[in-house]
């Protein structure tokens, strides 16, 4: 029970973070990447971020597969 309260606290603290920096997060590439679709029509946008849906997933997984050893 211990080590799910530690991960609450551990990520409400990330989001606090990222919200108190987002004002410099927001101008790095993330998010704009070749790769991600978006869609303008006249009344629809429509966003798809593919690529960085994957470069986020190959980065979260070698998080975690290196937090494991």
């Amino acid at each position: 029970m211990i080590g799910v309260r530690r991960l609450l606290i551990l990520l409400g603290a990330a989001a606090l973070l990222a919200g108190l920096f987002w004002p410099w997060l927001s101008r790095l590439p993330i998010g704009r990447l070749p790769g991600d679709f978006a869609i303008h029509r006249q009344n629809v946008h429509i966003y798809i971020p593919l690529a960085t849906s994957l470069v986020a997933s190959v980065v979260l997984t070698l998080l975690f597969w290196f937090l494991r050893k």
